[in-house]
């Protein structure tokens, strides 16, 4: 069993090892059973210390609105004192109230029947109006009737409806509860022989209440006297007691005064001291001043919430400390509040706040960018929340903008949002030792002579017996033993980067596509796997960090282009894991 699932809200229930792992509700509520959740209030059937059942009400506070219904709710709670509530509770990680069954009719059994009393009819549509004043209909509540008295034995924790919601809801139980008001007369009995012996207790009863009247009429004539006590400055439960006990009748009007506590009696009518008949009336003014507002301290600190709680004659409470890092509230100002902003309370009420202790700071690591090129580290480095801030270039053989260095160091932890500096590689260049002199001028072109006609007729051609060979026409300008000049076109081109057997220079790598494939065991080590291609131009991510729950028992392939001898390395918390072959 599993308390209500929030990530602001601890689970409220807990194995406790003395009772084999049962399930214990805020360290003294024994679950029983789970029952239906409603909203976002789970509920529960519990065992109490004392060994009775009870019912708890669990709520899901995760956001100010969720602790804001929450107040509501008590307040109503308050207001309406219902008569199976035994207890709420309300702290930080701990929204909760309590209920007991009360004994009695159900309201529906009531509704139900032909006949009514009207003084419980008047009950029920007073309670109806209580409810609404606080946004609750008579569905909203489990009612019960004890000797023609309706009693709550559960409201449930919803929302507040407007008012015209509650009238809508409240219509059907108000018309039934208004049919079949119908009394029943009694059927005559028959005279009997020697009725009238019966008037005889009547008479003795008539002249008793004749003796009865004379003595009361003599004692209101003559009444018996008394002296007011003085009750000023008393609670006003404490004061009305008093002035009972010494036979008279209590009253209670309200005021407001700064000079005595809410609740005291502010004056007395008659004055103390006063000498007055036992069974008259005495009226205490009570200070109730008018009910106040609670201001908004979230996001304050204790010296910038001292002047609203001035302004509104509030006085400042219990302070709590508490990690504001959930709720990113910087250190020193109010997370939350009680009574909440907005509530009503009375004048000189503390107000209870919860300070930040200051945002801790998220730790994070980065990878091994070394090999990597500058693209793929700054990638890197932004999915771990980091940023990179300096770039240094340094010559290397090794390709153009490859990450030589880092700093962090691979897997260090450090708070997110930390610097990053990479070191990149940038082509070599080294001046030639001597100056390089004058580069020749080609030579002026000239055109090639035209091709020479062979004589057939004069027998100098070649007739493939004779041996001899007519030799080339000479081209003008040119003479007999001179060899012509290399043309601009004849001139061999160098450079070319391919293989020429002697000259020592290399044929560059090509590029291909292969594919990494592996499936990863059902049994895989706890941990955080990424998987790397190492080829000639370094090392790369193929698989970004992933973590092992996810790749238990799966297959996992990905494309890459490679040059040269290239294989796949898996890693975990930095440390190889497996090599694989591409395919």
């Amino acid at each position: 069993m599993t308390g209500p699932d929030n990530s602001s809200t601890p689970n409220p229930t807990s194995a406790d090892p003395k009772t084999g792992g049962t399930q214990i509700i805020d360290g003294k509520y024994e679950v029983l059973r789970e029952l239906p959740k409603e909203g976002n209030v789970a509920q529960y059937e519990v065992k109490a210390a004392e060994g009775v059942t009870r019912r708890v009400a669990w709520f899901d506070v995760g956001t100010p609105a969720d602790r804001q219904q929450f107040h509501a709710y008590r307040t109503a709670l308050r207001a309406i004192a219902p008569a199976g509530l035994t207890d709420v509770v309300a702290r930080p990680g701990a929204y909760y109230a309590v209920w007991q069954d009360v004994s009695g009719t159900p309201l529906s059994d009531f509704l139900s029947q032909s006949n009514k009393k009207q003084e419980t009819i008047d009950a029920v549509e007073a309670l109806g109006n209580t409810l609404a004043e606080h946004g609750f209909a008579l569905p909203d509540a489990d009612i019960v009737l004890e000797a023609q008295t309706p009693k709550i034995a559960y409201l449930r924790p919803l929302t507040s409806r407007t008012p015209e919601q509650v009238a809508a809801l409240n219509a059907p139980i108000l018309s039934e509860l208004n049919k079949g008001r119908v009394k029943k007369n009694k059927p005559k009995r028959p005279r009997e022989a020697g009725a009238w012996l019966t008037f005889i207790p009547g008479l003795l009863f008539l002249g008793g209440a004749g003796w009865l009247g004379a003595q009361a009429a003599q004692i209101y004539l003559n009444p018996p006297v008394g002296e007011v006590k003085n009750v000023s400055g008393q609670p006003a439960q404490t004061a009305a007691q008093s002035l009972v006990k010494s036979g008279f009748r209590v009253e209670y009007t309200y005021g407001d005064s700064g000079s005595v506590p809410v609740g005291a009696v502010i004056r007395q009518d008659p004055a103390a001291g006063t000498n007055l008949p036992i069974g008259r009336l005495v009226t205490l003014t009570v200070n109730k001043p008018q009910p106040l507002t609670v201001p908004k301290l979230e996001d304050m600190t204790l010296d910038e919430a001292k002047a609203p709680l001035k302004d509104n004659i509030l006085k400042m409470g219990k302070v709590v400390k508490a990690d504001g890092t959930l709720s990113n509230t910087p250190e020193g100002r109010i997370i939350a509040q009680t009574p909440a902003p907005g509530a009503t309370t009375q004048r000189g009420q503390p107000v209870q706040v919860v300070v930040s202790t200051g945002v801790k700071g998220k730790g994070t690591w980065i990878a091994d960018l070394r090999g990597m090129s500058y693209v793929q580290a700054r990638e890197h480095a932004r999915d771990a929340g980091l940023v990179v801030t300096t770039v240094i270039k340094e010559a290397s053989d090794r390709a153009e903008n490859t990450v030589l260095r880092q700093d962090p160091a691979p897997f260090v932890r450090v708070t997110v949002g930390s610097p990053v500096k990479l070191v990149i590689a940038t082509a070599k260049y080294t001046p030639p030792s001597t100056p390089a002199g004058s580069l020749p001028i080609p030579p002026r072109y000239v055109p090639p002579p035209p091709p020479v006609e062979p004589d057939l007729g004069t027998g100098n051609s070649d007739t493939g017996n004779s041996g001899t060979t007519t030799p080339p026409a000479t081209p003008p300008n040119q003479t007999p033993n001179q060899t012509p000049s290399q043309t601009p076109q004849e001139i061999p081109p160098t450079g070319t980067g391919t293989d020429t057997g002697n000259t020592g220079t290399t044929e560059p790598l090509t590029q291909r596509s292969v594919t990494f494939s592996y499936v990863f065991p059902a049994d895989l080590p706890a941990g955080t796997y990424t998987v790397v291609v190492q080829d000639a131009d370094g090392e790369r991510e193929v698989l970004r960090p992933t973590e092992s729950t996810t790749l238990a028992g799966l297959q996992a392939t990905a494309p890459a282009t490679v040059r040269g001898n290239a294989v796949f390395i898996i890693r975990v918390g930095g440390a190889e894991y497996a090599r694989v072959n591409p395919q």
